[in-house]
């Protein structure tokens, strides 16, 4: 694992960082993808990160110079709630809302997925769909170029070791211009892309396609764009007959992968039935977003926000203590630097209440809140928690009183083996701290995240409803 973790209070001093270490360094803006990769052995080479997460600025959403901006820290959650991006780059927040479940779309920032560079990543298709660019800075200067041009093949591209991606800039969608994402994964949510479209047309004023942009994810080893569908679309009505011709020229375009999610004979046949139904989609006008009106964030009431920097940089040995405040605690420990999260509070807080189902984010069982964001703990460095506020299932009681979520899961006899409890606590009460009374549809999102799998979700959910209705009498 790392040997140095380094907590920086500016983009300088992590350039600085990057120019000294390059290759045996890497960035932590989510660190999602990258704690669980080097916990499986990957990136041996690496032997420091440098965490941005705490330099305030870095994840606004901003439209200067007519391009939409999104800083590095910029998370799929905020791209979700951003007016901006859901009246000027839909497809954009269309993606960012298909990724993962509140607590990753909490950490995961759009920066890091493109660098992760795989062609199941969900925002990479808006993006380059979009003509997005990305800005590269190093301490010799800064360059820009296509986000087409960023990648060099499968989980590749041509950021240097001494750079860091400092920005996304979207042309944002005129008035004549129509845009939508589609995927397709094996279940509602926490799904990766079997296949994917994003898709914006601009149209003239007869109703005729003058500029088209297809572009297709998880079917070859990087994000493709279906150049002969485009061109037959141009100055065409979008008639049955074209978006059929569309489709298929589409699917004819790429030679799709075959893996464990799907055969490529599989996929050949979506990429048509998805860039169909998307230019149909089109047809009917510019498309709904897809996304809830006051969707479930789970992310606190400064909305996911870095609100207060670090007085200076700092940085963690595996011998360092790490200094937090647990549950209303303080507690400071020399030892676990080297962990996640999850593992250092089990391990060196002895805090056993957050449980590893899965240690990839996937069952939700670990979730913790972070400075008052709900995150799964499996996919935080442990150094992360130096100087901020975490709370556990252990925290979540009020006084003498249960808090009405557990006290809810009590009365519902919602629980059954027990595993998955904490990480259902913890979703639920942030739920109800967000959303006084969340309806249904709330509710199923909020534990979009989190799996049971005594397949308990009946009393799962009236315990939510209970704890609603108690929560919106208080």
């Amino acid at each position: 694992m790392w040997e140095a973790y380094h907590s920086v209070s500016s983009i300088t001093e992590a350039l600085a960082l990057l120019d000294e270490y390059r290759s045996t360094t890497r960035i932590v803006a989510g660190g999602t993808d990258l704690i669980i990769e080097m916990e499986r052995g990957a990136h041996p080479q690496l032997k420091r990160l440098i965490d941005i997460t705490r330099v305030p600025g870095l994840d606004r959403i901003t439209l200067d110079d007519n391009r939409i901006i999104l800083g590095p820290l910029a998370t799929h959650n905020h791209v979700v709630a951003s007016r901006l991006i859901r009246e000027r780059a839909l497809p954009l927040a269309q993606a960012s809302w298909e990724v993962g479940a509140p607590q990753i779309r909490n950490r995961a920032t759009v920066a890091g997925n493109l660098i992760t560079a795989s062609p199941a990543n969900d925002t990479i298709t808006p993006l380059i769909a979009l003509d997005a660019e990305v800005s590269l800075v190093s301490v010799a200067g800064e360059r820009s170029l296509k986000l087409e041009d960023f990648y060099s093949g499968f989980r590749r591209t041509v950021l240097r070791p001494n750079e860091l991606l400092r920005s996304i800039r979207i042309p944002p969608m005129a008035e004549d211009q129509r845009g939508v994402f589609l995927k397709l994964g094996l279940r509602r949510a926490q799904a990766i892309s079997v296949v994917d479209a994003a898709i914006v047309i601009r149209l003239d004023e007869s109703g005729r396609v003058s500029e088209a942009r297809i572009a297709l994810g998880s079917v070859a080893p990087t994000i493709v764009r279906a150049a002969a569908a485009e061109a037959s679309l141009i100055g065409q009505r979008l008639s049955v007959e074209t978006l059929a011709d569309a489709g298929r020229l589409a699917a004819d375009s790429v030679t799709p992968i075959d893996d464990v999610r799907g055969s490529a004979e599989y996929r050949d046949e979506m990429v048509k039935a998805l860039v169909v139904r998307a230019l149909r989609m089109l047809t009917a006008g510019r498309p709904e977003s897809g996304i809830p009106h006051e969707p479930p964030m789970l992310w606190g009431a400064d909305e996911g926000a870095v609100k207060q920097g670090l007085p200076a940089q700092l940085t963690h040995f595996p011998g360092t203590p790490i200094r937090s405040r647990v549950n209303g605690v303080d507690v400071c420990i020399a030892g676990g630097g080297q962990k996640s999260l999850l593992h250092w509070l089990r391990d060196e807080v002895k805090l056993p209440g957050a449980k590893e189902g899965c240690a990839e984010g996937e069952c939700g069982a670990c979730t913790v809140f972070l400075d008052d964001v709900a995150v799964m703990s499996c996919m935080v460095h442990a150094p992360r928690a130096h100087d901020a506020e975490i709370v556990t299932v252990e925290g979540l009681q009020r006084g003498d009183a249960l808090h009405p979520i557990q006290q809810a899961f009590i009365d519902q006899a919602a629980v059954q083996c027990g595993y998955c409890t904490p990480g259902f606590l913890m979703a639920g009460a942030k739920l109800l701290d967000e959303i006084a009374s969340p309806d249904d549809e709330q509710i199923n999102y909020s534990i979009s995240g989190n799996l049971c799998r005594c397949t308990g979700y009946y009393k799962i959910v009236e315990a939510f409803r209970q704890a609603a209705r108690a929560n919106a009498e208080v």
